[in-house]
This record gives C-alpha cells, structure tokens and sequence, in this order.
C-alpha cells in the first residue's frame, strides 16, 4: 500500500514537474509577423495553394486558439489544465477539444486548395497520453505533408510546424488509430 501511495506521489509530482515547464500562451500577442510567416508556409505547401486561403486559415488558427483559450478558461500549463477538465473544473481544453474546435472553425470557410486532417501521436506509447491536432495540407496532400496547427502544447499560444519536422510529435492519421484499436479490441473480444 505504501509503495502504491508513493508511486501516486511520485506521479503527480511529475505532472506537476512536466506542466511547469510550459506557461500558458493566453496573452502572449499575436502580430501580423506571425500570421504571415504561418500563411507563407501554408502557401508554400504547393503551387494549387491559393494564397487568400493561406492568408484565412492562417488569421483564424491564430485568432481562433485566443478565443477558444477563453472559452476553455485557460490559466495553467496544458497538463494542469487537462487535470482541472478531467475534474469538471473547466468545460473543455483537453487537446482533442483544441482539435475538434479548430477543424470546425476551419471547416467553416469551406476552402478550395486546402485539406483539413485529424491526426493523433503517442496512441502507441502507454507512458505518454494521447495527443490530438489539427493539421491542414494543400487540397488532395497526405497529412504529412501538411503544417500541424497545435494550440494545445503552449496552453493557448498556437504552434505551428510541419507535420514531418515535428521533434515533439510523431502524428497518425486518427483513422489509423482509431482503426488500430478497433482491432485490439476486437482480438480481446471485446465489443466496439
């Protein structure tokens, strides 16, 4: 018992250790250098790119990651924040929040030359959780050739890179994931 008690302290000292790492990027400003630097990237995904698209998706990742940042009461490093959703402390902010609020948003514009992708990491890793992103390609381009837009691993500040230059992450399709598991589940009998 007093070996299950320690290992429970040990771990939520390592939360604590890991989320103070990061504050959280609520008020940091975001300048139009930032926006156009996430737009020329964007833009530079493929010649088919329309640049007013670029210039959109770009303007709402990042204005979007402040409004959603408000609505989920974002005061704390993300794995802090993550524990206060998990205790109905806060309505939402769990990274797959983040994902599914910024894909809808996205959505909403109903580009032309752009994709939109869901993607997941560390689904395969049983010491790390599950994390969540957006991603957004040049329309008919795998999610790896795309710029993953991740609002969640700066607590509210939007990051960005692309998918295949991500030293954080190693991202899968969800589909792929969720494909996986069904599988699991399915060789233990287990219903879906």
């Amino acid at each position: 018992m007093l070996v299950k008690r320690f290992a429970a302290v040990l771990a939520v000292l390592g939360v604590l250790f890991v989320a103070g790492c990061g504050a959280p990027g609520r008020d940091v400003p975001v300048t139009r250098a930032d926006i156009d630097a996430l737009a020329t990237a964007i833009t530079g995904m493929g010649a088919g790119v329309d640049p007013v698209e670029a210039t959109r998706a770009a303007e709402i990742a990042f204005t979007h990651t402040k409004v959603l940042a408000a609505e989920y009461e974002i005061t704390d490093p993300p794995l802090i924040h993550n524990m206060k959703v998990n205790q109905g402390l806060r309505p939402r902010g769990l990274c797959w929040h983040w994902a599914e609020d910024m894909q809808a948003r996205l959505a909403q514009e109903g580009f032309q030359t752009l994709s939109l992708h869901r993607a997941i990491a560390n689904a395969d890793n049983p010491f790390r959780i599950d994390h969540s992103t957006v991603i957004v390609s040049a329309r008919g381009d795998a999610f790896t050739d795309g710029i993953v837009l991740d609002p969640w691993r700066e607590g509210g500040q939007l990051h960005w890179t692309p998918t295949l230059q991500d030293d954080s992450y190693t991202w899968v399709h969800r589909q792929e994931v969720f494909a996986d598991r069904r599988a699991q589940m399915a060789r233990k009998g287990l219903a879906p």
